[in-house]
């Protein structure tokens, strides 16, 4: 059921990581070949622990991110908690003005209001989040979008860089930008619509930031620092790099790379 609500627009805060190289230009997700490498697709979960309709939500998400149920594609989950239900009952650990502002962004390409669960996929699709069928198929049907190969690599040093080329011809001015994820976090809810729940989250986006525009010529470097927030647990987070067109909203290019055994500085 969605769940209406208006909310105010910012972007996005930070991230080292072996090569891995996790999308190539022209790429057919569904298409069988033991040399392909799974097509990247970013999910967008706009959930709040205060919702009654959110935890299915986080329940499907999670389970398709672990199971990697869509053949040929690697589901990003980033699950961004909203601020708005705070003032309900129950305020949201996890919660941030940015994930809400970074909703509205949406909302306003898509000419829609800002809800809880909503999915957004590679920033093509909307749907609500708990909908695991309509879901798994716009996951599919965003894979078949050409796409940016993003490459992340680990320093030794603790930093994360980040390479971007071969840009889908035409493709508009973009940003690229870099969220750190965590997975295995929980809450039990004291008061709301979910109090006295325990309630199991898909990734939660720990911190979200842009690291730049894509050159004229298609290409973007960087070596950006990892900075952790106090709690977070290495072995549980994960960076993700997104290549998003600023007009359209679309990504057009994803990578992700687990974070254990980092050194951090």
């Amino acid at each position: 059921m969605k769940r209406f609500t208006w909310a105010p627009l910012l972007l996005l805060t930070a991230a080292g990581a072996t090569f891995a190289m996790s999308s190539r230009p022209g790429l057919q997700p569904l298409r069988s070949h033991a040399a392909a490498q799974p097509v990247p697709v970013v999910v967008e979960l706009f959930t709040s622990e205060g919702c009654s309709s959110c935890p299915a939500a986080d329940a499907a998400l999670r389970e398709m991110g672990t199971e990697q149920s869509v053949p040929g594609v690697e589901i990003i989950a980033l699950g961004q908690h909203v601020d708005y239900w705070n003032r309900l009952g129950w305020k949201d650990a996890f919660s941030s003005a940015q994930f809400t502002e970074r909703q509205r962004w949406y909302a306003q390409g898509f000419g829609t209001g800002s809800y809880t669960p909503q999915a957004v996929v590679n920033g093509r699709y909307e749907l609500v989040g708990s909908q695991r069928a309509a879901l798994a198929a716009a996951v599919a049907k965003a894979a078949l979008a050409p796409r940016a190969a993003v490459a992340l690599a680990r320093a030794t040093d603790g930093a994360l860089t980040v390479q971007v080329h071969s840009l889908p011809t035409g493709t508009p001015a973009s940003t690229v930008q870099l969220a750190l994820t965590e997975t295995g976090l929980s809450s039990k809810v004291g008061a709301g619509e979910n109090s006295g729940r325990l309630l199991r989250h898909s990734a939660v986006v720990r911190s979200l930031r842009t690291l730049g525009t894509v050159a004229a010529d298609g290409t973007f470097a960087a070596t950006v620092p990892l900075v952790l927030g106090a709690g977070w647990k290495p072995e549980n987070l994960r960076a993700v790099v997104l290549v998003q067109e600023r007009a359209s909203r679309h990504v057009v290019g994803a990578a992700s790379l687990p974070l254990s055994g980092v050194a951090l500085h």
